[in-house]
């Protein structure tokens, strides 16, 4: 399981000219089962992205397509765990 924890390296408004393109990235991803989770950051200087994926190399070579990235709207840290626990309604997110 992967945590992306995307900060944002220009001012809201640039951001804003490729939000619709990034939603656009995002439901792909969750159509695919890539994503679990995602969601904006409080106070707004980025957002955070919860994923699946097998290997630390397919995510960032996904993520290379966000169009956060592709302009250098933010950067991208990309923190590795294992699911060791979760309530009942994830169970399926734990590693056998």
């Amino acid at each position: 399981m992967f945590i992306i924890d995307i900060t944002y390296k220009v001012e809201i408004e640039k951001v804003e000219e490729h939000i619709e393109a990034h939603i656009e990235f995002l439901n792909e991803e969750y159509e695919k089962g890539t994503f679990l989770a995602s969601g904006k950051k409080v106070p707004r200087t980025g957002g955070v992205i919860l994923s699946n994926i097998a290997s630390k190399e397919k995510l960032e070579k996904i993520l290379e397509k966000d169009p956060f990235k592709k302009y250098e709207l933010a950067n991208f840290e990309i923190t590795e765990f294992v699911v060791s626990k979760t309530a009942k309604e994830l169970e399926l997110l734990k590693e056998v």
